[in-house]
């Protein structure tokens, strides 16, 4: 708790949460690892560490907060609005620095209204680094999930693509090396004999029972990797690739969409001359794009300052529109957000419950402001 403590003698994070409106929680080192397994994602999946209770229960050590908070807010709010604060240690394997990290944020659970919310999370992100005292210059890179589908949707790709382009999105390599896939089919995958005929007749329910079999006899059932669901998907997705011919058109356009770079008071204009160049309909996402600039225009956030990147993602399967970071211009990340619509329903919400947040990497702006932030 070194690098909390090194905080208290400008701020307290936990002031700054009560100031910021969020209700501070306490979440539980030790977490089922199940809900993170299933909803976050390859990038996270790989990177947690595992356990197991003496039940036979996979555990890990909490390797973020958001899945965690959203759980609480399914047992304690239900459907209702919320915004929670938090600040602790989380634990998973790191390209760069300790396994063990300090992290706050908020997450802001069932507002209704996505665009004053995605304002409200990108200006909460602005104030909680001015309150550390933060004043070495920053970059603010916005993306959005939903614009990046509507264009894929757009396209008219086939489904398979589709999906393997929507997860792609947020790692610029994974995504370039889809792009770079869609333009020369790929050889169908080899497929061990005793489950190759469901594959062949495309029957995803055999399929998934010959690979929960595989799995449970080679003792990787539970591993923590890929499941019987996923493996079936990406098998089928890769047949069905392999059977499609190229459109160099549609890729073509896909990268010019990629390339797109603007201010953000700049961006609706700039994706609305790319739809009538292209013919690609996307009123929708713009509308929606344009409304959450507007808001964030009323909270205080200064659109002029904040970069819009059309091929900017975060690497976790359960955000849906926004994304955002704060880095340092080296590209050090400090504080990294955005939208999870889906999350929730994942879960177990029985409807939809909409949720944005963000996370701030303590230690990384204690190093930054020489230990004494």
């Amino acid at each position: 708790m070194n690098a909390l403590r090194s905080f208290s003698a400008r701020a307290d994070i936990e002031t700054i949460l009560a100031q910021l409106g969020a209700e501070r929680l306490d979440v539980p080192v030790l977490q089922p690892a199940d809900p993170f397994l299933d909803t976050a994602g390859e990038e996270l999946r790989r990177r947690i560490f595992l356990s197991e209770s003496e039940t036979g229960e996979t555990l890990c050590l909490r390797p973020e907060f958001t899945i965690p908070v959203c759980l609480h807010h399914l047992e304690a709010a239900g459907s209702g609005h919320s915004r929670y604060g938090y600040v602790g240690t989380v634990f998973r394997q790191r390209r760069a620095g300790g396994n063990e990290f300090l992290q706050g944020g908020i997450e802001d659970i069932g507002d209704a209204d996505s665009a004053s919310a995605d304002a409200r999370s990108l200006a909460d992100a602005l104030a909680f680094l001015k309150a550390l005292g933060v004043t070495a210059q920053t970059v603010t890179t916005l993306g959005d999930q939903a614009v990046f589908n509507a264009v894929v949707t757009g396209l008219g790709l086939p489904q398979g693509w589709a999906v393997r382009l929507s997860h792609a999105f947020g790692d610029r390599e994974t995504l370039e090396a889809a792009l770079d896939a869609l333009s020369v089919p790929p050889p169908p995958p080899e497929v061990p004999a005793d489950i190759l005929e469901p594959c062949e007749a495309r029957d995803r329910a055999a399929l998934v029972n010959a690979l929960t079999m595989r799995l449970r006899v080679a003792g990787l059932e539970n591993s923590g990797g890929r499941d019987a669901d996923e493996i079936a998907d990406r098998l089928i997705a890769r047949f069905d690739a392999a059977e499609i011919a190229p459109d160099e058109k549609a890729l073509a356009t896909l990268r010019a969409f990629l390339a797109i770079h603007a201010p953000l008071n700049e961006a609706a204009g700039v994706l609305t001359a790319f739809a009538a160049e292209t013919g690609i309909d996307l009123s929708g996402a713009i509308a929606a794009f344009s409304a959450r600039e507007a808001a964030m225009d009323a909270a205080g956030v200064d659109t002029a300052t904040v970069s819009y990147d059309a091929a900017f993602g975060r690497a976790l399967d359960y955000y849906t529109a926004l994304v955002y970071e704060i880095t340092t211009p080296d590209g050090l990340v400090l504080i990294g957000g955005g939208r999870y619509d889906r999350l929730l329903t994942m879960l177990g919400a029985q409807s939809d419950v909409p949720g944005v947040g963000f996370s701030v990497w303590l230690d990384r702006i204690a190093a930054l402001a020489g230990g004494a932030a």
